[in-house]
């Protein structure tokens, strides 16, 4: 699954993993009005039980299923969100927004933010809590701002950089009044600036060795701060417990512990029908049955800004002809397999028309109507065309050349094979031929790093608003995280131009034109979203579903 994060965008898994791994895994994700029995149709509703901090009772243990991942610094290219979850346990949570997007400012890290335009350049003043002191007693000053952005910029290859984003566009990283103030001077301005720096790095964390490899299957307590610190981090068992960090000088973590256990989604909901979690996500129709009623528990479902989508990899053999591309996306009923991902849900949804802006958000646009329509019989002409002929067996082929196309599932999840089997029902009539191809859940990232597939269907979770600045790691050329490998040289040009927009609103427009260009490359295909749908025990504060909202660690805990 592709992430679209706060932190740098971040790949973790493939479709009922995914749903695993970017719900279950975390506990700083949640959502309202509680006890619904079935999802809601997609929408900016939340569900987390939001709770004042001083209704919450002190103490107690809040147990879920997640893991870490083998890299764990998030801005690192390949870490997960995963990772970024894990990572907020344990080190600064100083930018969050509220669900619907609104920025929302931490008091215990930045005590002020001042953002001015001088001669079109953005400058952007941030103030320090005087008492912010990373574990190890190093004081949290500019310099951790500065150290964030050289990781981060681009300027140095050796970093092994998420995206340079934002970064690049910072030509300076200052000391202020005091060592407590950073001034950050941008060429141009940066509307989704609060992205950049809603966490940061330790500067020890932030050496070439260190960014890339220190945190690879380790954690640094003491290069982090917040209200919990690592308690015990089981590189065998996988499992991680936090407790409680006696060093944070803000407000005190109302949990005494915050576990993690490594479980897989299956074993997952039967722990939590045992009692042995206290949070567990319905990612399919199956689970959310054996969830629902159960004493104790109640189901919260909200809106989502998920959205799970096919990847075309441009770079083999058969799909690097574009209309072979064009054929297949023609070819695809994405209401079918809609349908077969929520069957047994009762949830509807809008087809998703982009790859950063969601269907509730301000500015959305239909963009992959306006470039493609569901058309099997133009399909065939556009194979006809383009020299594909059929065969006699039906499968079509061009200078002695089958086309014959990979489609990747990762692990053996049952709804997975039936989306296979749909899509390898849809395709045959035209006369292309798919070949279902089975990785391990453990290889899911080197699938992804090494472009072993075809076809891929994956997902991407965004934790900010700021779609536009994403439109470079899905559709750029230069860039990693573009798994498809498709884009050009022109294209990422205008693509760079929208992020150098300040009004959000005119920024919205230039990214739906663009992206309508760059959806015509006919390498990706948004295909659904779906609800974010958790089991929940009663009581639990600010965990369920939140959309782009984070509540603080030290906000979740049990109600009073």
């Amino acid at each position: 699954m592709r992430a679209r994060l706060a932190l740098p965008l971040a790949l973790v898994a493939a479709v009922s993993v995914a749903a695993t791994a970017c719900d279950s895994s975390s506990g700083k994700g949640g959502g309202g009005a509680a006890g619904k029995d079935a999802p809601k149709a997609a929408s900016s509703v939340t569900d987390y039980n939001p709770v004042p901090y001083d209704k919450v009772k002190d103490g107690g243990t809040y147990t879920s299923a997640g893991t870490f991942d083998d890299q764990g610094n998030p801005f690192n290219v390949n870490a997960t969100l995963t990772a970024s979850r894990i990572w907020a346990w344990y080190n600064a949570d100083a930018i969050t927004y509220a669900p619907t997007g609104e920025v929302q400012y931490n008091p215990d890290y930045y005590s002020d933010v001042k953002v001015t335009t001088e001669g079109g350049n953005q400058k952007v003043v941030l103030t320090i809590n005087e008492k912010a002191t990373f574990n190890d007693g190093t004081p949290i000053d500019w310099t951790a701002i500065e150290a964030t952005w050289k990781a981060n910029n681009g300027s140095d290859k050796g970093f092994a950089a998420s995206t340079t984003d934002g970064y690049s566009q910072i030509t300076s990283v200052t000391k202020g009044a005091n060592a407590k103030q950073a001034v950050i001077t941008f060429k141009g301005v940066d509307a989704a600036w609060s992205t950049l720096f809603s966490t940061f790095l330790h500067p020890e964390a932030a050496t070439v060795a260190n960014f890339n490899k220190a945190y690879v299957k380790k954690a640094h307590p003491e290069w982090g701060a917040g209200p919990y610190t690592v308690g015990e981090w089981n590189t065998h068992s996988g499992n991680i417990t936090f407790v409680r960090n006696p060093k944070w000088w803000g407000k005190k973590g109302k949990l005494d512990k915050r576990v993690y256990v490594n479980l897989e989604s299956t074993a997952a909901v039967n722990a939590f029908k045992n009692g042995q979690l206290d949070y567990t996500s319905a990612v399919d129709a199956e689970s959310l049955k054996q969830l629902k009623g159960l004493k104790g528990t109640e189901i919260r479902s909200g809106g989502s800004p998920f959205e799970y989508s096919l990847y075309f990899n441009t770079k083999s053999a058969n799909l690097a002809d574009q209309a072979v591309r064009k054929a297949i996306q023609q070819s695809v009923d994405r209401s079918q397999i809609a349908k077969i991902q929520f069957q047994g849900l009762d949830y509807t949804e809008p087809l998703p028309g982009s790859a950063v802006l969601y269907s509730f958000q301000k500015g959305y646009e239909d963009n992959v109507s306006k470039v493609l329509t569901y058309a099997p019989d133009e399909a065939k002409k556009t194979l006809d065309e383009a020299g594909w002929k059929p065969g006699a067996d039906g499968v079509r082929a061009k200078d002695g050349k089958k086309l014959t196309v990979g489609y990747t599932i990762v692990g053996e999840d049952p709804l997975d094979k039936a989306i296979a089997g749909a899509f390898t029902a849809m395709l045959k009539p035209v006369g292309v031929e798919l070949v279902v191809k089975k990785a391990d859940a453990a290889d899911f990232a080197k699938v992804i790093s090494e472009r072993r597939f075809d076809l891929f269907l994956s997902g991407n979770r965004s934790m900010d608003p700021y779609g536009a600045r994403y439109l470079c790691d899905f559709y750029c050329s230069d860039r990693d995280s573009n798994i498809t490998g498709s884009g050009t040289p022109e294209l990422d040009r205008k693509i760079r131009d929208v992020l150098g927009i300040a009004d959000l609103d005119k920024q919205a427009a230039a990214a739906n034109e663009v992206e309508r260009e760059a959806l015509q490359q006919y390498a990706f295909l948004p295909l659904f979203s779906g609800p974010s749908t958790y089991s929940v025990k009663k009581g639990l504060a600010n965990v369920g579903a939140t959309i782009f909202h984070s509540p603080l660690p030290e906000t979740i805990g049990w109600e009073k």
